[in-house]
């Protein structure tokens, strides 16, 4: 078993209870060969944690950025607490080191660990919200997953709508999403395009640009926003 203490210290969290810091790194698969551990997996706490999550980072956007719209508050959402980034902000935590795994899962990387490690900081967030509360939570996602928003903001990864799209078209359907002209009209040196966005034939939604590249990813938005995939969950 690990030292979770040593993620406490690390952190500058101090658990009441201590079951609840062990719980949210353990894995459904670690019970198939553990089933004497003392606590369940982690996916209630990762239930509970994704949705303080989202009101953290949504209240401090909507409180920090009174000019911006809607629309663009949201995919900056997006992009801090999809898969990709909540995986990123785990591994820069170690939480690598303190996941509680089957030995088959142990040995999956690539998107697989993604996922896990994006469910695991979700979960952790859960902990902490039921055992020290949402200052504790608000303190703990400021630091550590808000500090990303520079950078989501300079490298424009809020943009990336295509990605994510894909990315959960794949976790929620199991197809990969396909784009098609609609219409194109206009001289070539100011072209406009629109294009459909599709899963196994069905119009998800359309978006409208310059290139194709900028409608694709302006479909893909649109097709996120139908969908309700704006968010991990």
């Amino acid at each position: 078993m690990h030292d979770f203490s040593k993620l406490e210290t690390q952190l500058k969290i101090d658990f009441k209870n201590k079951d609840l810091l062990l719980q949210a790194f353990v894995h459904r698969s670690y019970l198939n060969e553990n089933p004497d551990l003392p606590v369940g997996h982690n996916e209630r706490l990762e239930f509970l944690g994704d949705a303080v999550l989202e009101l953290v980072v949504t209240e401090y956007l909507f409180r920090k950025y009174p000019e911006k719209p809607e629309g663009e508050l949201t995919t900056w959402r997006a992009a801090l607490v999809n898969t990709k980034m909540l995986s990123e902000v785990s591994q820069k935590l170690g939480f690598d080191d303190f996941l509680l795994l089957s030995r088959g899962e142990t040995k999956e990387k690539g998107k697989a660990r993604q996922f896990i490690l994006a469910n695991t900081i979700e979960a952790f967030i859960g902990s902490i919200y039921l055992d020290r509360g949402i200052s504790a939570c608000q303190k703990f996602i400021i630091s550590n997953v808000l500090s990303e928003l520079p950078r989501v903001i300079e490298e424009r990864l809020f943009s990336d709508a295509k990605s994510l799209f894909q990315e959960k078209a794949q976790e929620k359907t199991g197809i990969t999403p396909t784009y098609n002209v609609l219409k194109e009209w206009g001289p070539d040196h100011a072209k406009r395009f629109v294009i459909g966005v599709f899963l196994k034939g069905a119009m998800v939604a359309e978006g409208e640009g310059s290139s194709k590249q900028e409608a694709e990813e302006e479909a893909a938005r649109n097709g996120l926003e139908a969908k309700g995939w704006l968010t991990k969950s």
